[in-house]
């Protein structure tokens, strides 16, 4: 176990695909008083102006991947990892102690009923099932995922495919589940879905 560990309270680790809703499904259970730790969020505002990453983003890769103001230029780090994995590691090796570091520090802060950690790479990095109670997997349709992100980011049904073909395959993320929420329909049947785990959630932080 690496040095964000485990965590004594009871928690979830969300995860999905691109375009499958966690972010909405992570949304609702806030609503319902979860603690919700979303990793991505935390990798964003590292890399956002200001943000704890940049300083050596810019020594690693060079002036030209850093915005005007300041930011992280996403959409070309986005290519640059895509095609050189050595790059992906060399992001990696920035990114990832510094959200460890910050993922713990905001979940012993937390206050919620239990801890629900948003991670988009969940089943991909191993050891986070075992850090967490739970896996709960918002699932859908990978036409489903292509036709939101289009949508969403503006990108070729090329780039979405791409992203998804390097995510774990919807068959792995259901594996690595213990809970499904799913969303390949409207949005208005998340909610009694996310109502039903919550109340289940709650049951089995009395007893942790």
């Amino acid at each position: 176990m690496d040095e964000l560990g485990t965590f004594d309270r009871f928690s979830v680790g969300l995860t999905g695909g691109i375009g499958s809703g966690k972010s909405t499904v992570a949304d609702l259970f806030a609503a319902q008083g979860a603690a919700v730790i979303d990793t991505d969020l935390i990798a964003h505002q590292l890399t956002a102006a200001g943000g704890t990453a940049i300083p050596a983003i810019k020594a690693a890769f060079g002036a030209e991947l850093i915005l005007p103001d300041g930011a992280m230029d996403r959409a070309a780090m986005r290519e640059r990892v895509f095609v050189d994995a050595n790059e992906k590691k060399r992001l990696e090796a920035i990114l990832i102690p510094l959200i460890r570091r910050n993922t713990r520090a905001a979940a012993e802060q937390a206050q919620g009923a239990y801890l629900l950690f948003v991670v988009p790479l969940l089943v991909e990095s191993g050891l986070w099932k075992q850090r967490v109670s739970r896996v709960l997997t918002v699932d859908c349709p990978e036409e489903v995922q292509i036709r939101r992100v289009m949508q969403r980011n503006n990108l070729s049904e090329a780039q979405v495919r791409a992203i998804i073909a390097s995510q774990a395959s919807r068959a792995a993320r259901l594996a690595a589940a213990d809970d499904v929420v799913n969303n390949e329909g409207d949005s208005a049947a998340l909610l009694p879905q996310v109502v039903r785990l919550h109340q289940l959630y709650l049951g089995l932080a009395q007893t942790k």
